[in-house]
This record gives structure tokens, C-alpha cells and sequence, in this order.
């Protein structure tokens, strides 16, 4: 696009930009990188020096890319493109970035706006914990995209006000307002229609919601019952084995299945899942039987 419609940016660069960078850009006789432009404004994000080497140079046209979003996001795109790439940010430039991004993102943890300043993240933890106006939230979303609650208490008491406050709301849409996961979301849900408190006690006897530190984790279980030759050489073990994984492996994707099923559906779904559920309990009881008569002491 032509040179004369860009715009310069919002730099986090604190002394602006470096005449010496333009000059050495400008002598480069093979053709640089796109820079990125703000499509609402047309205001550089990334590439100023490479837009003053090209009109240095008396080019006309400049490729660019553009970019969609908000201006706070434009800017966290800048820093991270600056971090990646191109002439380093100083320390000075990182620090003054990331601060910003705290107050413009307050939900990034400390590591995601890390990653994106360059900086290490118990330094982005201090500059939250000393700035006043960074607001204050009660959860936070890491690099992976998903929700952390800072108290996982407070989250799951919105959970089950939220729920009780509209039972049609999808999963996704509680876990976004009360600031959990959605696995946190189905589990309150869970609690709630069993008649129990949405925060699991501290104390008392495991429920099938909770698992001990000496329960080993369901995967766990599972890979040591495949690895049994007395299971694995008999058409009942095979078949046994093959449920237990179906369930197991299935269980990791449970709220996503809970998000997709339609909403006429959901009573139908809701009692084959119960009836199901009796199944394995039973299964379950009849083991414990069997163990009982095998081991009475």
C-alpha cells in the first residue's frame, strides 16, 4: 500500500526510534519483512524502521499486514513482535511495556506477560504487586488460555450463584463470568444436583469428585490394568478394558460433550448418563464383595 497512507504507531519504544537501525535497514538491498498496520487506523505496530528505510529509499509502496483488534491489543501484539524479532526493546522499554499490559490485561498471569515482554516472571509479579492501578481480579488466564482462579473458593461460590441465577446458562458462559474453568463449572453443577456444597470439604470421606493423595490418577490405573496379561489374554478382559478406557479417555473431554449437546436433548442424556452411572456403581459394589470375601481381614 502507499507509503504516505501509514501512520506511525504507538512505540514502546521509550526513546523512540533508532536513526542508526533506519540507516542499516535502508542499506539492505534485499527486500524486508511486511510491517503491521491497525487496519481501523492504519497506524504502525510493527515496522517503523523498516517504513522509514523504505521512504529513505524512495519507495512509493511498502508491503504490509494487517492487523484486527482493540488498541490494547495492538500494543501487546507491538511488544511481543519486538521480542520476537528486530532491534531488542531495553530493559527500560520491557519494564514500561509490561506494566501497561498489566493495566490494560490485569486477567494475563504473570508467565503469559512474561512471555510476551521478555521479562521474567517474578519481576512482572512485583511491578502487579506494586502498582495501585493495576486492577485486582480473582482469576487469571495463563499461556495455555486457560482460567485460574486466584481463590478457588470465592470462584466456585459465583459458579453456584450464577447457575442458581439461570439454569439454562451453558458451562462456558458460567466458568467466563465467574472466572473458572469450565471443569470447575461442571463440578459445582455436579455438587449442586447431589445436594452438596459447591466448595468440596476440606476433611471428611472422598466423594467420586475428589481423589486423595494416595489415589493414583485414573490414567495412571488404567495403564497399569492394560499392561496385565491376565486381563489383556482373555476376551472379558479385553472387553473390560475397553470400557474402563472408553470412559477414562472420554471423562478428559467431558465439557466440551457437555457443551455440545442440544438442548433437547439434555433430559434424555441426563438419564442414560444416571443409569450408566448406577451401572458402574454397581460393578463397583460387586468387586468390593468379591475383594471382601477373597481378603476378609
Amino acid at each position: 500500500m502507499p507509503i504516505v497512507q501509514v501512520l506511525p504507531g504507538d512505540s514502546p519504544r521509550l526513546e523512540g526510534e533508532d536513526k542508526t537501525h533506519v540507516l542499516r535497514l535502508a542499506a539492505v538491498e534485499t527486500q524486508l519483512p511486511p510491517i503491521m498496520i491497525d487496519r481501523r487506523t492504519m497506524r504502525v505496530i510493527d515496522g517503523i524502521h523498516r517504513l522509514m528505510a523504505a521512504s529513505i529509499k524512495g519507495q512509493s509502496y511498502i508491503d504490509v499486514e494487517f492487523f484486527d483488534g482493540s488498541r490494547e491489543d495492538a500494543f501487546l501484539k507491538a511488544v511481543e513482535a519486538n521480542v520476537e524479532h528486530g532491534l531488542p526493546l531495553t530493559q527500560a522499554d520491557r519494564t514500561a511495556a509490561a506494566l501497561r499490559i498489566l493495566k490494560s490485561h490485569p486477567n494475563m498471569s504473570d508467565r503469559a506477560i512474561a512471555k510476551s515482554t521478555g521479562l521474567g516472571a517474578r519481576a512482572v509479579a512485583e511491578l502487579r504487586r506494586s502498582s495501585e492501578s493495576v486492577p485486582k481480579l480473582n482469576f487469571r488466564v495463563g499461556r495455555d488460555g486457560k482460567v485460574r482462579p486466584l481463590d478457588a473458593a470465592k470462584g466456585r461460590l459465583r459458579v453456584a450463584e450464577l447457575i442458581k441465577e439461570n439454569p439454562e446458562a451453558s458451562l462456558r458462559q458460567v466458568a467466563r463470568r465467574a472466572g473458572v474453568s469450565p471443569a470447575t463449572a461442571l463440578d459445582v453443577r455436579r455438587r449442586l444436583e447431589r445436594g452438596e456444597k459447591p466448595v468440596p470439604s476440606q476433611g471428611g470421606t472422598a466423594t467420586c469428585e475428589t481423589v486423595t493423595p494416595r489415589d493414583p490418577l485414573p490414567g495412571v490405573t488404567l495403564e497399569k490394568l492394560m499392561r496385565d496379561p491376565s486381563l489383556r489374554q482373555s476376551e472379558l478382559g479385553r472387553r473390560l478394558l475397553r470400557m474402563l478406557k472408553e470412559n477414562v479417555v472420554g471423562g478428559q473431554d467431558m465439557t466440551d460433550i457437555v457443551a455440545s449437546v442440544p438442548s433437547h436433548c439434555i433430559d434424555l442424556a441426563i438419564q442414560l448418563s444416571r443409569h450408566n452411572s448406577r451401572i458402574w456403581e454397581d460393578f463397583a459394589q460387586e468387586l468390593k464383595r468379591r475383594s471382601q470375601a477373597l481378603s476378609p481381614e
